[in-house]
């Protein structure tokens, strides 16, 4: 894991290199062990590399690094796990390896096939700027499902890259207005979808694509892998047999994943929540190691969230050498402040907060951690792929459209329902409502006024069916309604387009997000063998009905888990990485956000209507309803803008 960063162009002040290693030096943290440049003033292009030494610890594993031929530079984040038969395939043909690292092997690859037929080939977690000499373009590469992140945009005459926002930010020259339609979607969903990023002309590049710039020319998009491809392609082969014949052919693709994501040359661990993903991965880990597993898990004080005694009995069952940590709202507080610095643009999920806790105490034990993440997206672990056959749904498919718009206008006008109602007029299948009360019915209300599926699904999720609203009047034109956009199969397949849609937004846009800044604040890589794309290949050839039983999702990963682990030890509800986040904001956490929230902050921000925003607090603190997760997007909002006024007044200053 490593950090990259560069462009192609001309500083607007000082010299190429000075200009790149303030691009570097803010991003140490992705790679604290060496610093590497290179440029090339004629061809106007310069590459750095901030590198956490993982696979081959000598320099020869240094980047920038060279193609044999001398055509190739690469700057290159992440993994290749399939890189040793790579190689063995290069090495027959006689290509002159002079290391062992995978960065080599991706080099040797681009030698002997070319860029666009080598990163096909590729099996991993990368995010890849690799210069052609010959041609005079850069390249671009993000891996199939997004594990790792990669910006880029145009500043002035130069186009910028990095690994994050904070690389881009310090190119000399550096200025970019704040998206409002990016911000709207970030108050609806709590995250920002790619390719759009918090400011205009800045793009994430997507999952799966390589884009291709060159000087005077408009970047050019291809897509090497598309997981809406991969999933119709699955389920156009769907494999048979009884639960525990899948669950075996689910071993036997999972296995050896897991097995190519433990090599390493520094020592190695893995998340463990006591859940189901965490669980198998580990129990995976475990059965392939001649040592224990270094586990880690994090608890709450307040007993009503904390799953730390779970974990610890999986733990105990499985052999590992586990260690855990118990921490309180007086813990969050010391990262609170950290969190825009940290993440770069807004970031709503709350659960941030406990993984940069464990990402802190992992990192003294390990450099790379294991985890579950992806399970839920692939195997239909989420309450709300269940809730397709919920009320709502129900009521769009067989109630006529005005009796739908009248019944849903009517829930939408009622702001703060008492639980009991929610109860009453929410089923089970609708559990994805039920789950997050605050604005239940305003949320089921616009399901009901939706246009179609897709558009229902988004209702399902949304933290604020109206984002625009918490807006500054003047912006609210502008800002749109925070829509995703994303594939869906066909009406037939509901479930399975939720799962789809979340697989190539909800995760590469929040889950992974979450995951890769917290874990690469303390120099952590972490690796999701579950989100290896012959994982997901697999998981799309299971019929959703093996995956989903009585409402209960992610059967194939249970059946094989109880091979190694009791049913009574992980079988019990999904609770997530909640934090008591309610609690939390009208307690130790309430100083910080009643300074961002205060009137003064809101109109500093200049985005935000200082009169909404303070009615949702005060009507949360004063316990007349659970604010918690839109608040906490709005004070992630807030945060943000006021450590970029503070960037902005130290660059004039400067």
């Amino acid at each position: 894991m490593c950090g990259i960063a560069g462009f192609l162009g001309t500083p607007a002040s000082g010299t190429p290199d000075v200009a790149l290693k303030a691009m570097t030096d803010v991003i140490e943290h992705r790679g604290p062990d060496a610093d590497g440049a290179w440029c090339d003033s004629d061809a106007r292009i310069a590459l750095g590399h901030r590198r956490l030494s993982i696979i081959d610890l000598s320099p020869l594993g240094a980047q920038p690094m060279h193609a044999g031929s001398g055509r190739y530079v690469i700057a290159f984040n992440g993994e290749a796990y399939n890189y040793a038969p790579i190689r063995a395939e290069l090495g027959l043909s006689g290509y002159p390896f002079k290391g062992h690292s995978d960065t080599e092997v991706l080099l040797a690859a681009f030698d002997t096939w070319g860029v666009e037929a080598s990163v096909p080939k590729f099996a991993g977690m990368f995010a890849i700027a690799v210069w052609d000499r010959q041609e005079r373009s850069l390249w671009l590469v993000r891996d199939r499902l997004g594990e790792k992140p990669l910006f880029y945009g145009k500043v002035g005459e130069s186009w910028l890259f990095g690994s994050e926002l904070k690389a881009l930010r310090a190119f000399p020259g550096w200025r970019a207005a704040i998206d409002v339609t990016s911000v709207a979607q970030f108050l609806r969903h709590g995250y920002i979808q790619a390719p759009a990023s918090i400011y205009e002309g800045i793009s994430k590049v997507r999952p799966g694509t390589m884009v291709e710039l060159r000087t005077g020319q408009v970047p050019r998009e291809i897509v090497y892998w598309s997981a809406e491809t991969a999933a119709r392609a699955g389920l156009a082969n769907p494999i048979s047999g009884s639960a525990d014949e899948i669950a075996t052919a689910l071993d036997a693709v999972l296995r050896p994943v897991v097995r190519d994501e433990m090599v390493a040359d520094v020592p190695l661990g893995a998340f463990l929540s006591g859940g189901i993903d965490s669980s198998l991965i580990v129990a995976l880990m475990q059965a392939q190691s001649t040592r224990s597993v270094r586990t880690f898990t994090i608890g709450f004080n307040d007993p009503r969230f904390n799953e730390a005694g779970f974990a610890r009995e999986v733990a105990t069952h499985l052999g590992t050498e586990h260690t855990e940590l118990m921490v309180s709202g007086e813990d969050a507080l010391r990262f609170v402040e950290r969190l825009p610095a940290i993440y770069d643009e807004p970031m709503a999920d709350s659960s941030q907060l406990p993984t940069l806790l464990i990402s802190q105490m992992t990192r003294q034990h390990v450099t790379v951690a294991l985890s579950g993440d992806g399970g839920d997206e692939l195997f239909g672990g989420y309450s709300w792929y269940a809730g397709a056959s919920g009320t709502a749904d129900r009521l769009s498919h067989t109630a006529p459209a005005l009796m739908r718009k009248m019944v849903g206008s009517v829930l939408r006008s009622i702001p703060d329902p008492p639980p009991d109602l929610i109860a009453r007029l929410i089923t089970d299948g609708d559990r994805a409502i039920g789950d997050r009360p605050a604005n239940a019915l305003t949320r089921l209300g616009a399901r009901l006024v939706a246009p179609g599926h897709e558009a229902s699904y988004q209702s399902v999720l949304a933290q604020s069916v109206t984002p625009a609203d918490l807006m500054r009047p003047e912006l609210r034109p502008r800002a749109g309604f925070g829509t995703l956009h994303g594939p869906w199969l066909d009406d037939t397949r509901t479930s399975e387009s939720r799962m789809l849609f979340d697989a190539i937004s909800y995760m590469p846009d929040d889950i992974l997000v979450k995951v890769d800044r917290a874990a690469m604040a303390f120099s952590l890589e972490t690796r999701a063998p579950l989100l290896d794309h012959r994982v997901f290949e697999f998981a799309w050839r299971i019929p959703y009905s093996d995956k989903v039983s009585e409402g209960v999702g992610k059967q194939p990963l249970r059946r094989l888990l109880f091979r190694y682990v009791p049913r009574e030890l992980v079988e019990r509800p999904k609770r997530g990485f909640a934090v008591p986040l309610a609690a939390w904001l009208r307690g130790p956490l309430r100083p910080w956000a009643e300074e961002l929230l205060s009137a003064q902050s809101i109109t500093a921000g200049g985005v935000l209507d200082v009169s909404r925003v303070r009615r949702l607090w005060s009507q949360h603190l004063g316990g007349l309803a659970n604010h918690g997760d839109r608040l906490w997007a709005v004070l992630s909002l807030q945060a943000f803008l006021r450590n970029e006024s503070r960037q902005h007044d130290l660059s004039r200053s400067a």
